[in-house]
């Protein structure tokens, strides 16, 4: 480590509030009736989720115990740890759009103003997330139900049946990360063109009091 690298971010010109800004920067959009209940539907599921990291942890040590402790090793644990981690990931995904809690490192994006920062969400949705996807669910939705249809289970030994809901939870998860684009489309264009009518939260509230 150099000496340049031991000196305070403040040496060189940026304050470490300026740096958590860049690497959490929140584009204040409006909410909107819709908007909303979409938004507060995925943070309910994405909390659920979260949780499954302490199952996820519980998973990961009883295995270990049976391994070390009992000479048992279990290939059934060792796929529930990743398929519950997996499923806790991806329903997660669509929690962190719909609270703009995503890092986002930027340094153009923060420094527009707020109209600005609307067109590049409003053109970076309909163009680019969107899209995308749409072409995701497109071909995991056939892929699930494949997997249902044949009773595809681990091809593991003792490995876990039913196969298909994990990756019915891959589909689920696009689907929801469309809703959470959807939603925040909305928020998007309350701000850009005031339609759908924006409404007063209690944050925007706190902020003009």
């Amino acid at each position: 480590m150099t000496e340049s690298d031991r000196e305070p971010p403040e040496r060189h010109g940026v304050a470490p509030s300026d740096v958590e800004e860049l690497i959490h920067h929140h584009t204040e959009l409006p909410q909107t009736r819709l908007s909303l209940g979409v938004d507060g539907l995925l943070t309910v599921i994405g909390k659920v989720a979260s949780w499954f990291w302490l199952v996820v942890v519980a998973v990961i040590i009883w295995a270990v115990v049976g391994r070390y402790a009992f000479g048992r090793g279990s290939v059934t644990l060792e796929e529930w740890q990743w398929h519950i981690a997996g499923a806790a990931w991806l329903l997660g995904l669509a929690y962190t759009l719909a609270t703009d809690d995503h890092v986002r490192v930027d340094v153009i994006h923060e420094r527009l103003s707020l109209r600005a920062q609307g067109w590049i969400e409003l053109l970076g949705i309909l163009l680019l997330l969107l899209p995308f996807l749409g072409i995701a669910l497109y071909e995991m939705a056939p892929y699930a139900m494949s997997s249902f249809a044949q009773g595809e289970t681990s091809q593991a030994p003792a490995g876990l049946p039913h196969r298909w809901i994990l990756k019915a939870t891959v589909a689920l998860s696009f689907a929801l990360l469309i809703l959470a684009a959807l939603s925040r489309l909305l928020r998007v264009t309350a701000l850009l063109f005031g339609f759908p009518k924006p409404i007063a939260t209690d944050n925007a509230k706190g902020e003009a009091s």
